[in-house]
């Protein structure tokens, strides 16, 4: 059952990327059942079609507008942005989900892993953002709301190229946001912890291999250590992300919303 009244995001059109992703995909579908225009994107074109077949039971077809693209190409990116909105109308709202990890320590991280973290986690979300935002200016709305992580606030080992796109991605969230107020466009934030997503989970399993143990000895070792006791659920990141898009989130501009179980507390 949603959380959310039916119409808490009507008359807006949502464009998630990263949405065949655990994150994505989870706020794809909570945002299906507050009456937005969803455009949902992704490289994989079965992820993407399994993804539109759940929505389609949670919201009119009409609703929903499917585009596979590569953020870290220009003209798809541009394309992205002109078919979407040509398909549902302007962008009023956008939701930063993509990114990937690698995983390597310093001595171990390569130039190529390095350039395609920082890529596909930073660089091609500023400039996908930079296209959309430019939209939001003319109409003087919108909600942006960039998926970081915890390692976006702290450092953690075998986790540099990572850590590295995060730390920018709040860089880059607290600066847009102090521009982007000024025409009422709020930008913001969520720092998950672990999340039960294919993600997490294999960043615990590279956590069990360098500890020489079992994924799920390595996960009892993880909860362990967070105040909650266990890892966070996507739909509860997606909670967070549908809730900073709608309007009782009006004054809060610059935010990393931290969705841990209480191990970052600052």
């Amino acid at each position: 059952m949603s959380i959310f009244a039916s119409d808490a995001l009507k008359n807006e059109h949502i464009l998630i990327n990263g949405a065949t992703g655990g994150i994505g995909c989870e706020t794809a579908k909570t945002i299906a059942k507050m009456g937005a225009k969803i455009t949902v994107t992704g490289r994989s074109e079965d992820k993407l079609q399994n993804l539109k077949r759940e929505l389609d039971k949670l919201t009119s077809s009409e609703m929903i507008y499917v585009h596979k693209a590569d953020l870290t190409d220009s003209n798809e990116r541009e394309r992205l942005v002109s078919e979407s909105t040509e398909a549902l109308g302007n962008i009023t709202g956008l939701v930063n989900s993509v990114g990937i990890t690698c995983g390597s320590t310093v001595d171990e991280l390569s130039e190529e892993d390095l350039f395609n973290v920082m890529n596909v986690n930073y660089t091609s979300v500023v400039l996908l953002t930079q296209l959309v935002y430019k939209e939001m200016l003319k109409e003087k709305r919108g909600a942006i709301v960039n998926i970081s992580s915890l390692s976006g606030l702290r450092g953690t080992y075998g986790n540099t190229a990572y850590a590295g796109s995060k730390f920018a991605m709040m860089g880059f969230t607290q600066s847009m946001a102090v521009e982007a107020i000024q025409s009422n466009i709020r930008v913001n934030a969520v720092n998950p912890g672990f999340v039960d997503t294919k993600m997490g989970r294999d960043a615990i399993k590279r956590k069990a291999r360098r500890n020489g143990i079992t994924y799920e000895e390595q996960l009892k070792n993880v909860e362990a250590d967070i105040p909650s006791g266990r890892i966070t659920k996507p739909e509860e990141v997606a909670n967070a992300v549908s809730f900073l898009l709608t309007e009782a989130a009006g004054n809060i501009v610059g935010e990393s919303l931290k969705i841990s179980g209480g191990v970052v507390m600052r």
